[in-house]
């Protein structure tokens, strides 16, 4: 590594992690509707949503409720974007005359993008008109996150109330995250982008000759705003098909950083945001350094596999610039690593390299960041609210090896909770294992494996990982556009996203009925380095040990045959 590379590392910490504080104060006045700085320019603007959907702002949902507003939003959200992509031809904004998609994509692109996932099978600029990616995957990139944000705050409160059915109200909670915390990032961010040459145009492509001579379309189009929310909503995707590794989504050193930065940015902040919901930010001090440990590995890990040489290249210089191959030489090695692990830690999911090409070890740490459920500061809420569930089994965990029942900050887990939390740790081995098998044993769906022996497995693993962790980042090579791959990814995407959702939900409603027990001397400490501990070793054992027989046959068989010259 060069010194621009640590430069690079430690620019990226401290864009991320002083403003998380600050900011994670405003995310919890804004969500609990306490007067803000911005609070005079868009209150109007939130009355007038609430007067025109006829939504009563005072009243409380308990969590049946809570989550049969979530399930028709998301219904019928579905159904609007479904339509968008299989009529965009005769809609507007459609310049290069693109036709709808085939049912079975359109089904999996509405379904990713409305999990938060945004899995693409297509490239943006060959397939989607502007009207299709500003109308229809545009508001799905803000509403989506807004829907995490919401069932975080929603657990948050189950958590600090006592003796209460009210979680909130779901239309709220989304109006408010739309309006305070992503619009008001997005707008700023996106200027941003087009300082540095991102485009945001509505001009039919450009035709240029090349400098042989050769005829060549150079797409345009609304990508800085769809850039500035794919980020900060944790919603990766791209507008072009090589995401931010296309010099249009990603033009310059500054936009590198600051889009790697943004994605996390939300995440880190809603750590703080959580202790003031229980009104203890040593509990938010705790989780952030748990994320920061896992996050750091991962990091280190990674960009020591990407600074290896490959046996079979091992007579070139690499050992500065590390491989290079797949990765945007603009960026180099260290920026492109750190892209991999940002990116699968939250469940982003956009990359500036394609992972395919990283080593089997450097492969293995995105792809175990995601089977982790991307914890380690995750999605918009969804990351924190994941962690959350890790840190209530980890709390059970202690109950059991210290004989008590157990508790977090006063409310006790009983029978209820802890069926609850045993059915969030099958989703992700359901939809990674069950599905990835299905996919490799049957001939026809196997077929979309471009490489043969681990790698080739490892592709269809990526895959099935990415799309139940509602992650969306692609491992390149696998074939993913067909009939089956798009309707069972879209199964695996709706698993990984309500498979957590509708538990957290109850565990909340449950939690809020109960009474708090005093925290004393007696309860188990939830924020010193032992917690720490006890969280990151359950984090790892329960959540990703149930994945090494897969990872053996994928990335760590691949390198061991490596570096055996097989």
């Amino acid at each position: 590594m060069q010194v621009q590379d640590y430069w690079l590392i430690l620019a990226f910490f401290v864009l991320v992690l002083v403003p998380a504080p600050y900011l994670g104060r405003y995310l919890f006045r804004a969500m609990e509707g306490q007067k803000t700085l911005l609070s005079p320019l868009l209150q109007p603007f939130e009355r007038l949503c609430y007067r025109v959907a006829g939504v009563d702002s005072q009243a409380e949902q308990d969590w049946k409720t809570y989550s049969l507003a979530l399930l028709a939003f998301t219904l019928a959200s579905l159904l609007t974007l479904f339509a968008i992509l299989m009529l965009q031809g005769s809609l507007p904004l459609n310049p290069q005359g693109f036709a709808g998609l085939e049912w079975t994509l359109a089904f999996n692109t509405g379904v990713s993008f409305v999990t938060n996932t945004n899995w693409q099978a297509y490239s943006g600029e060959a397939a989607l008109s502007y009207f299709s990616q500003m109308v229809g995957l545009g508001v799905q990139n803000f509403v989506s996150p807004a829907v995490g944000l919401a069932i975080l705050v929603a657990f948050a409160r189950g958590i600090a109330r006592k003796s209460s059915n009210g979680i909130g109200n779901f239309w709220v909670d989304v109006t408010r995250a739309v309006l305070y915390v992503l619009l008001p990032l997005c707008v700023p961010l996106a200027i941003f982008l087009v300082w540095q040459g991102v485009p945001q145009s509505f001009m039919d492509y450009v035709q240029a000759k090349t400098l042989l001579g050769a005829d060549q379309s150079i797409p345009l189009g609304p990508a800085a705003s769809q850039i500035a929310i794919k980020q900060l909503g944790t919603n990766g995707g791209g507008f072009f098909g090589v995401n931010s590794a296309h010099p249009f989504e990603n033009p310059t050193a500054w936009s590198n950083l600051f889009e790697m930065a943004s994605i996390i940015l939300i995440p880190a902040a809603l750590v703080f945001s959580f202790g003031h919901y229980v009104k203890d930010l040593r509990q938010s001090r705790a989780i952030l350094a748990s994320m920061l440990i896992l996050f750091v590995a991962g990091l280190a890990l990674t960009l020591w596999a990407e600074y290896q040489p490959n046996p079979a290249l091992v007579s070139l210089p690499i050992e500065q610039s590390g491989s290079l191959e797949g990765k945007e030489a603009r960026f180099g090695t260290a920026a492109s690593a750190l892209w991999a692990v940002t990116t699968t830690a939250a469940s982003n999911g956009s990359v500036n390299a394609m992972h395919d090409s990283f080593s089997a070890i450097g492969g293995l740490l995105p792809m175990f960041n995601m089977m982790l459920g991307e914890v380690i500061f995750g999605g918009v809420g969804a990351g924190l609210y994941g962690m959350l569930l890790f840190v209530l089994i980890a709390v059970f965990l202690a109950g059991l090896m210290i004989g008590r029942t157990p508790e977090y900050l006063g409310k006790k887990l009983e029978a209820r909770e802890v069926r609850l939390l045993v059915v969030t740790l099958l989703v992700m081995p359901l939809g990674v294992l069950v599905l990835t098998a299905l996919a490799v044993s049957l001939e026809g769906p196997a077929a979309s494996i471009s490489n043969p022996g681990a790698h080739g497995f490892s592709q269809a693993l990526y895959a099935y990982t990415s799309g139940t962790a509602n992650n969306g980042s692609a491992f390149a090579g696998f074939g993913a556009g067909t009939p089956y791959h798009n309707l069972l990814l879209g199964l695996a995407m709706l698993l990984g996203r309500f498979g957590y959702i509708l538990p957290i939900l109850a565990i909340a409603g449950s939690l809020a009925a109960k009474k708090r027990a005093p925290v004393d001397g007696n309860s188990f400490p939830t924020h010193g380095p032992l917690f720490v501990t006890l969280l990151c070793l359950t984090i790892l054992l329960v959540g990703g040990l149930t994945f090494l027989p897969a990872l053996a046959l994928g990335p760590i068989a691949e390198h061991l045959t490596l570096f055996q010259g097989f």
